[in-house]
This record gives C-alpha cells, sequence and structure tokens, in this order.
C-alpha cells in the first residue's frame, strides 16, 4: 500500500469516527424520538396518544425565551378539549391550539378498532412567521381555551376559542366550531394587534400542517396505492402527487389554491381555504414503519394585512371518501376519488354511478347490487355481443376457404396472399374486423369497472357469501410472502373469475376458430390477469366472474339464432351478386388501397442485378 493510499484511507476512518460522535442524538432527542414511536404503535392499537412529559408538567424553558415573542407562551400545561357531534369527536390540544386527534365515530379499523384519522405529536399545525428576528412556530406555544368540552346536538352548533397571548390587546385566536351531524369542523383564525408583532418584511403568514396516517384497512400496501396529498386551484383541475413514490410540488403558479387534502384511500382529511391560499408547497412521502401509510406537509401562504385585526376563515373536512357526502361538502372534493382516465372516468360518473345509486337505494345486499349491476350492463352490451359473435361465425365459416388460398399462394408473398384474402371478403361480404369493433366498443365500459370498484366506499367492510369485505381479497389460502411474486395469500374469486376466463376463451376460440399463437395468447392472459388481480377487492373479481358467466348465457341464446349452415349459404350467396351490387366497407377501402400502393412502389422499385464474376 502506497503513502497516497493509506493516508486516504486514514483520512476516511478519522471522517467516518468524528460524525458518528457528533451527529450522535443527545438524551433529548432520543426520548423525544421514543415518544413519537411510542404514540404511532398506540395509534395502531387503537388508543388514545400517549401525553407526553411535556404536557403532564410545566415545560422547562430557558429564560432568554421566556423573555423574547411570546415568552410566557413557551410554557405551560397541556389541557384537552373534545368538540363532539353525533359522526366525530375532535380532540384539541392547548399546546399549538390545534385539532391533535380525529376520530370518525361510524367506523371502525379492518380489525374493528376505533378509527382515528391521525393522532399524536407527530402531528403539527400551526403558523410560521418571524418577529424581533425570532422564527415563532405557534405548534409549539401554549394557548388558553376559552371553555372546556363541547357536545353538539343534531340540530345544534357549538364553538371553541383558542387563544394564544402576545401582549393585552395582542394574540391570535383559533376559532374551532362543529355543526351537529356534520364531518366538517370550522376554523377562523384571527388576530388583533399583530400588526407590528410580524417582521414588517413578511408580506404572508405560512401556515404548517404535517401528518403521520395510521393504516386504516387490511391491506396497507393496496392502501398506499390510493393514498397521495390532493390539491385544487381555485378555477382548475383537482391534481394530485405521485401515489407510489415520495413527491412534493410548489402550489400557485396556477392561481390561488382553493384546498389541499391528505388523502387515504377510503378517508380524508381536506384543509379548506374560503379565500383561497397564495400559494405554497405539499408533499407526502412513503413510510417503512409497520402499521403506518404515509406522511404528509404543507407550508401554504396566507397574505397579512397591516391591519389592527384579520381573519382567515378555513373549513376541515375529516370524513370518509363516499362520492356522494364528498359531493354534499361542494368544492369538487369528489373529484378526489379516482374513476379511472379518460373517457373511462366520464362512464363511471355519469352511467354507472348513477345506475348503481339507483340499485343501491333498494337496500339490497351489495353482492345482489352487482349481480343486477352487471346483467344490466350485459343487456346495455347485447346488440354489440350479437354482432361480434356473427362476426366471428362469418369468419370460422370462411376459414376452410382461407386455409386453401393459404396453400395455393404460400407464405412467401404476403402481400399477394392479402390479396387474395381481400377478395375474398369481397366476394362473401364480410368485414375480418367485424368482431373486433363491437369488442372495442365495448372495452371503455368494461375497463371503467377496474377504477369504479375498488374506489367504492359503499363495498368496505360489507360482506356476501363467504367474501367478508368486498373492498379487499378474500383469502382462501395464506402462506408466508414470497418475494418474487410479491404474493402472501390466493383469492378463491380471483381463482373462480380465472377459471371462468379460461372456459371463455375456450368457447371464444371454438366461435372464432383462432389457431397458433392467438389461440394460445388467450390462454395465457388470465393466469397474467391472476397475478395481477389476486390482491384486488373481492367485489372486482366477483363482477368479472359474473361478466364470464352471463355472456356464456349470451352466446348460449345468440347460438341458438345463429347456424353455420345458414351463415355458409348467405356468403354464398353474397359470392353470387355482381361486385357493383356489394358495398365495401372501409376496412376494405383502405385495405385495397394500402395494397395498390404496395404493388405501385414494387413497379418502381428498381430490380437489383447481380455483376458477372469478372475471369
Amino acid at each position: 500500500m502506497d503513502k497516497n493510499t493509506f493516508t486516504g484511507l486514514f483520512l476516511i476512518l478519522v471522517i467516518i469516527v468524528a460524525s458518528t460522535f457528533f451527529l450522535k442524538p443527545n438524551e433529548q432527542e432520543i426520548k423525544r424520538e421514543k415518544f413519537v414511536q411510542d404514540s404511532i404503535a398506540r395509534v395502531q392499537q387503537g388508543k388514545p396518544a400517549v401525553k407526553s412529559q411535556v404536557a403532564s408538567k410545566p415545560a422547562v424553558v430557558d429564560s432568554s425565551v421566556l423573555k423574547g415573542p411570546f415568552g410566557a407562551a413557551h410554557a405551560g400545561t397541556n389541557q384537552n378539549i373534545t368538540l363532539e357531534n353525533e359522526l366525530i369527536k375532535v380532540n384539541l390540544s392547548s399546546k399549538g391550539g390545534r385539532i391533535e386527534s380525529v376520530e370518525l365515530k361510524e367506523f371502525k379499523t379492518y380489525d374493528k378498532k376505533p378509527l382515528i384519522m391521525f393522532s399524536g405529536d407527530a402531528n403539527k399545525f400551526g403558523l410560521l412567521f418571524n418577529s424581533a428576528g425570532v422564527n415563532i412556530s405557534t405548534n409549539d406555544l401554549y394557548f388558553t381555551p376559552s371553555s372546556g368540552s363541547v357536545n353538539v346536538s343534531k340540530n345544534d352548533s357549538s364553538s371553541v376559542t383558542m387563544r394564544l397571548t402576545y401582549a393585552e390587546g395582542k394574540y391570535i385566536d383559533y376559532i374551532y366550531s362543529l355543526k351537529g351531524n356534520s364531518y366538517k369542523v370550522g376554523l377562523t383564525i384571527a388576530t388583533k394587534g399583530m400588526q407590528d408583532v410580524v417582521a414588517a418584511t413578511q408580506q404572508n403568514l405560512v401556515l404548517n400542517w404535517e401528518t403521520v396516517l395510521p393504516q386504516k384497512e387490511k391491506d396497507i400496501k393496496y392502501e398506499e396505492r390510493y393514498s397521495s396529498a390532493y390539491f385544487k386551484h381555485g378555477d382548475g383541475e383537482v391534481d394530485h402527487l405521485s401515489v407510489s413514490k415520495d413527491d412534493k410540488k410548489d402550489l400557485g403558479e396556477d392561481g390561488k389554491v382553493q384546498w389541499i387534502s391528505f388523502k387515504q384511500h377510503f378517508f380524508s382529511n381536506v384543509l379548506i381555504a374560503k379565500n383561497g391560499f397564495e400559494k405554497g408547497t405539499i408533499a407526502n412521502n412513503v413510510l417503512t414503519i409497520p402499521g403506518m401509510v404515509k406522511s404528509y406537509a404543507a407550508n401554504m401562504q396566507l397574505p397579512f394585512s397591516r391591519s389592527d385585526v384579520s381573519a382567515y376563515p378555513l373549513e376541515f373536512y375529516f370524513g370518509p371518501n363516499k362520492y356522494s357526502t364528498l359531493k354534499d361538502q361542494g368544492f369538487d372534493l369528489e373529484q378526489q376519488i379516482d374513476m379511472g382516465y379518460w373517457p373511462l372516468k366520464y362512464v363511471n360518473r355519469f352511467i354507472v354511478l348513477p345506475v348503481f345509486n339507483l340499485l343501491n337505494g333498494f337496500g339490497w345486499n351489495y353482492g345482489l347490487i352487482i349481480l343486477v349491476l352487471t346483467i344490466l350492463l350485459k343487456l346495455a352490451l347485447s346488440p354489440l355481443t350479437y354482432k361480434s359473435y356473427l362476426s366471428m361465425a362469418k369468419m370460422k365459416v370462411l376459414k376452410p376457404e382461407m386455409d386453401e388460398i393459404k396453400g395455393k399462394v404460400g407464405e412467401d408473398n404476403p402481400t399477394l396472399l392479402q390479396q387474395e384474402y381481400l377478395k375474398l371478403y369481397k366476394k362473401a361480404g364480410v368485414n375480418p374486423l367485424g368482431g373486433c369493433i363491437p369488442m372495442l366498443l365495448q372495452l371503455p365500459i368494461v375497463m371503467a369497472f377496474f377504477f369504479f370498484f375498488p374506489n367504492l366506499f359503499e363495498l368496505r367492510q360489507e360482506n356476501f357469501l363467504w367474501m367478508k369485505d368486498l373492498s379487499t381479497y378474500d383469502a382462501l389460502i395464506t402462506f408466508p410472502k414470497i418475494p418474487l411474486l410479491n404474493m402472501d395469500h390466493i383469492s378463491l374469486m380471483c381463482i373462480l373469475m380465472t377459471i371462468s376466463t379460461l372456459i371463455y376463451t375456450y368457447f371464444n376460440n371454438q366461435v372464432s376458430g383462432a389457431t397458433g399463437q392467438m389461440k394460445y395468447i388467450g390462454y395465457i392472459s388470465p393466469i397474467i390477469f391472476f397475478g395481477v388481480l389476486n390482491s384486488y377487492p373481492s367485489g372486482l373479481n366477483y363482477y368479472y366472474f359474473l361478466a364470464n358467466m352471463l355472456t356464456f348465457g349470451q352466446q348460449f341464446i345468440i347460438r341458438s339464432f345463429v347456424n353455420d349452415d345458414k351463415i355458409h349459404a348467405q356468403i354464398q350467396e353474397n359470392k353470387k351478386k355482381p361486385a357493383a351490387e356489394k358495398k365495401k366497407s372501409g376496412f376494405q377501402k383502405r385495405m385495397e388501397d394500402y395494397m395498390r400502393q404496395q404493388q405501385q412502389t414494387a413497379k418502381t422499385t428498381p430490380t437489383k442485378t447481380t455483376p458477372a464474376k469478372k475471369k
């Protein structure tokens, strides 16, 4: 080892040892991290958040801090105030004057524990600004509540004020209000006499909101897939951050921001600014902490006027992602629900959802509703199904003649072979794409259900037959996770769906006369889809199973009306008709034009000659 190499390795060792010593957390930071982890663990168990050491007794604060801005508010004893109605229970903390936890009283987690939206000191909410050269975060200061806990009756409303005092006649109020039978919590942030307290260079107050959302559904990976931070500009569309990775976005470039939402699969925490946020940033991060789905953070700006009194009307929504419930709140909150890409979302919003709501009004079991919905869908698409079947039957009748042409022409000249096929199609009056077009027209509706059922709140914790929860998978067998397949269970309904798809493929091949690679691709696809859909909701697999079974029924009925001999006779009659009487399809016209172009190209392309060898 030479001198330079030894010196480099020695310096690296010194850096590693020094960084380990200097970056080691102190005792206070270790206690803080332990407290946060304990709070998270208790949230997972459905228990109230752990009260911190600071909350139980006055905090020990440096005397210099007590003499600075909001000095007296740096120390205090935490008080918890409950604001409650029939639907939600909101716990307010005097430390930070914030909402410390929210419980939705109507719902439970997948393991039947109280459904806590968020809880504990891992969550933050407050204003950030500078005062006298000191950075202030109201989340760390102690507010004074105006009253004790309040229980709001159905037709009543009430409010609680949390006040942060700077000096006499100078304070910040958080005014929380709650109506009976509502998922909304009103919040008005009012400032009095703060025009000289906030640094003169600041034109905006920053509203900081951070939260960690615990697992509420059976499959945390599936819950992560539908959880993200959403936002809406005043006149724009609802948008969101990445659902699969850590993401961050600057807001406000397209105008004021009307609301931001920390959304989970079936529940949302939304903050609405009635006058809009000027701009800000929003972020979400995927967590590796067991039982925690994602963490969210937002820093939104509120314009600060240098007047004696300022007010910022805000509103929280803590509730389910049920389409009708979100729509009733206004502000386009229902657009958080992923109904699919264009045009699938319009099919779901304006066709599937209204029909589902109509059936839901009868009070039936959701398994029965899915069955009736599938029957109605199949009836609506039956004309297209009939045309598709008839076209495939015609192609099957023509197949012997096509094989004969292929034997005569051979496969070495594909252009000539296609020309002969086109002549046959033209004589027989058959469109080779006649079976594909009806299927393509059905595809948007069939695919729309792929987004509809996984996001349908109504299926959550609803049972049918052996399926205990139609919004998640039904596990026939569970086993240790196989990393290569990313699988730890087998869904019975997914098995039934796959078997029915294989049977459907078999009968479809009999009708169409598919051979070669196309025949086997039809059998491989259902196996691939089994791996994909195994963790999807049993309600979705149940729908695909029903769709396959009803298709069998449709084909059985259609087969009684469609006779291969009659089709063959009709084709022979078409062949006898003069060419002038036969109407060409658009496909035939395009193919003939293409063939003429190919022939013209072949004629104009010079033939290469092999030069004679020199003697």
